[in-house]
């Protein structure tokens, strides 16, 4: 069974703290390579701040390319190396900062977690403790293939970018195969699947605990458990992200903040900004000017 992933135009980006339009870009430059359904790279280089915490739904793998990325992720300051890699999980919330006063550069995919799901074959997505690999070769390989930003992202390619990264995933946690098990029982993978697709078809309707457990045939108790084991977020937080996805869309064609607010399901303006900066630690107004237009 394939996962209904999100429109191939979605951008996991994270927050820019960008000049005013026609100011020097002082502060960091973002630039969005090629992705596809659930595959998402950007490249960004930061002189200072780069973004507050926030958190977001997909997975972040990427290597820092020069100077010292640091971030501050799961209650400790961590520092990420030129050629090392770095591993955020979904919903894990983290900041970012140069190291040094030379700043730093990097390349990170987002990789929606139902497509690792999917490679893992109805397992619990896996857990790395430590989200600074400094395994030789592990970096220069992810650079050489998931993150070269000009390949395109077809279907068979997203499949094949999908299974190296669960491999590298499950390899870097430590952990065993075997069959998925969320400590009470197996995935019940086609009912998440069939609550993740109702609410990412209409992010902006709002669906009952009691409509989703008729439509999974799981309690609403289970249905949460399970759901965060298959996926790394909740279905509550997996419809705000969705909902922040089409804000963006709607911004990046030209509809005003408020408009594009209450068409994404937000209750108004300042609603979709609170839940903006929690994504993406940062405003939709900053968001929107930091943005390489020429690759948007």
């Amino acid at each position: 069974m394939q996962p209904s992933m999100p429109p191939s135009d979605r951008r996991f980006l994270e927050g820019l703290c960008a000049p005013p339009p026609g100011a020097a870009r002082k502060h960091g430059h973002i630039t969005v390579g090629a992705g596809g359904d659930g595959v998402e790279r950007i490249e960004a280089r930061f002189a200072e701040k780069a973004f507050s915490p926030h958190r977001h739904d997909s997975y972040g793998i990427g290597v820092t390319l020069a100077g010292v990325q640091s971030f501050r992720y799961r209650g400790e300051q961590r520092h990420c190396l030129p050629g090392q890699c770095l591993i955020l999980h979904p919903d894990e919330l983290h900041d970012g900062e140069p190291g040094t006063e030379d700043g730093f550069r990097y390349r990170i995919i987002y990789i929606d977690p139902a497509l690792v799901q999917q490679a893992l074959d109805g397992s619990p997505l896996p857990f790395v403790a430590d989200p600074v690999l400094r395994t030789p070769g592990i970096g220069q390989a992810l650079l050489a293939d998931a993150l070269d930003m000009a390949d395109a992202v077809d279907e068979l390619r997203r499949i094949d970018i999908g299974t190296a990264l669960a491999r590298l995933l499950r390899t870097a946690s430590g952990a065993a195969s075997g069959a998925g098990r969320t400590g009470t029982g197996l995935l019940d993978l086609p009912a998440l699947l069939r609550v993740r697709e109702q609410i990412a078809a209409d992010p902006a309707a709002r669906h009952s605990a009691a409509a989703l457990e008729r439509l999974s045939g799981l309690d609403r108790w289970t249905l949460a458990r399970q759901f965060r084991a298959a996926f790394g977020t909740s279905p509550s937080r997996f419809r705000t992200m969705r909902q922040l996805d089409r804000a963006r869309r709607l911004m990046v064609a030209g509809t005003p903040l408020a408009e594009a607010a209450l068409e994404a399901g937000f209750a108004d303006q300042s609603h979709l900004s609170r839940q903006f900066k929690r994504a993406y630690g940062m405003t939709p107004a900053r968001w929107r000017a930091a943005l390489d237009r020429s690759t948007a």
